[in-house]
């Protein structure tokens, strides 16, 4: 979503329609598309960016010539700020794309545990946002740990479990097969930690995939280190809310969160409950395309 400044009559630069776009403003628009392809990059700590940014919001005519440039390279702007910068996001067919099976090949993983790191993803992007109003409210943080998202998936696994018992399923599935429901027992079996004699985090144990995927989301901008304890603990951007905002209407979140497991510190939990409407599909919602 891009925020234009709106001008009052006095206020209002003077109409550019007519204006012939120069390769200097092609120039310049692609210069900001290319900051927004610098996740980490901060618009307050470089003036060039600043001021591109600054005429995005104030040059309707150059705004949509850098939308332009962005489509053009298979990317979606979500937002147009000085607290994210120019915000994007990669669509299917865009080089720009990570690639779940990518992202496996990065993290050494087997065909089995692909899913299991794509559930950590969500995990987090659940842990981080938990309520409806927390992923709406620009000026809210979200706070994640390591050893936190393990103990939220273990409990979700918990529940799921309780709920196949329930209603008398058979919830052993092969490893390959899409869905919470055929992810539980899987991650329920792994190690939290690995098997070595100092408890070190062993990259196929639990901890070990959840530390794979928030460090992949820290060298994407999304979420910024702030301490060891507990794993490793992670505070988000606003970059990775508006990824999450994009991602919360999927089916897979809203399965997820309709387990209730998310901890609310107010004690408020006012999650919205899935869709029945919705089937989770393998990889659905998650920041990769398949």
């Amino acid at each position: 979503m891009t925020e234009h400044v709106e001008w009052s009559e006095t206020e209002a630069p003077a109409p550019s329609a007519n204006a012939a776009v120069t390769p200097a403003d092609a120039a310049d628009a692609a210069r900001l598309v290319a900051f927004g392809l610098q996740p980490r990059l901060q618009p307050a700590r470089d003036q060039e960016y600043t001021e591109l940014l600054r005429r995005y919001r104030e040059d309707p005519a150059f705004a949509r010539l850098a939308d332009a440039v962005a489509a053009g390279l298979g990317l979606v702007v979500l937002e147009v700020s000085p607290r994210a910068g120019m915000a994007v996001t990669a669509a299917e067919d865009s080089v720009f794309a990570v690639r779940m099976g990518d992202y496996a090949r990065r993290t050494s993983a087997d065909g089995g545990d692909r899913f299991l790191h794509g559930l950590a993803h969500l995990a987090v992007a659940a842990m981080a946002f938990p309520r409806p109003e927390d992923l709406a409210d620009d000026a809210y943080i979200g706070r994640v740990s390591v050893n936190g998202v393990d103990a939220f998936v273990r409990q979700a696994c918990r529940r799921l479990e309780e709920r196949a018992e329930e209603q008398g399923e058979n919830t052993d599935p092969a490893s390959d097969a899409p869905g919470l429901e055929a992810a539980w027992r899987i991650w329920a079996r792994r190690s939290a930690t690995g098997a070595t004699k100092d408890a070190r985090r062993l990259a196929g144990s639990t901890t070990g995939i959840v530390g794979k995927a928030v460090a992949f989301l820290t060298e994407s901008g999304f979420l910024q280190r702030t301490g060891d304890d507990n794993g490793g603990t992670y505070r988000t951007t606003a970059r990775y809310q508006l990824q999450v905002r994009d991602m919360a209407g999927s089916a897979a979140m809203a399965e997820l969160l309709d387990l209730g497991v998310v901890p609310v510190t107010d004690g408020t939990p006012t999650l919205l409950p899935a869709d029945d409407a919705d089937e989770l599909v393998t990889d659905a919602g998650l920041p990769f395309h398949s």
